[in-house]
């Protein structure tokens, strides 16, 4: 067997096994905004196939569709699934979509937007629904006290 084939064939077999993106077993929700984004990843996945059926030397990168193809697959699932919602219930109510400001039993004070899975990043300020700091705060007023684990957060403003 020649180191060539050989080569070809690792290669065939990376891309046969690339484990599919995981998908959320929870209700998808979504913010507009979220929605946007999701759009815009479902439109570069997209372009990312045909990137690389375009690529001449696709023979030597099968990786590169194959991962192509997850994303595409998996951008489209979660598109197909979204379900935009808006804030609702009555205002001062901590709810998906809204921005909590509460403050730890340690003092700090921390803000997030409760947003869908894919939306959330605890970097930027946003945190998913089914996260357990989300699922401790939703629902709760002004003055009330969530309990996360044996920590209490305190809710100070609902935006």
């Amino acid at each position: 067997m020649s180191v060539a084939f050989t080569k070809e064939e690792d290669n065939e077999a990376a891309a046969a096994f690339l484990p599919e993106r995981p998908i959320s077993p929870h209700p998808n929700w979504v913010t507009a905004r979220g929605l946007a984004e999701l759009d815009a990843e479902l439109a570069a996945a997209k372009e990312a196939v045909a990137a690389a059926q375009g690529n001449a030397d696709l023979k030597n990168d099968r990786s590169a569709m194959a991962r192509a193809m997850r994303d595409l697959r998996y951008f489209t699932a979660r598109r197909a699934s979204a379900e935009l919602r808006e804030p609702d219930g009555e205002p001062g109510v901590v709810a998906f979509g809204r921005t909590v400001r509460f403050q730890r039993d340690d003092g700090r004070t921390q803000s997030f937007r409760i947003v869908g899975e894919d939306e959330a990043d605890a970097a930027k300020g946003s945190v998913s629904h089914v996260s357990p700091i989300a699922r401790a705060l939703l629902g709760k007023r002004v003055g009330d006290t969530a309990m996360l684990g044996t920590a209490g957060l305190e809710v100070l403003a609902v935006e």
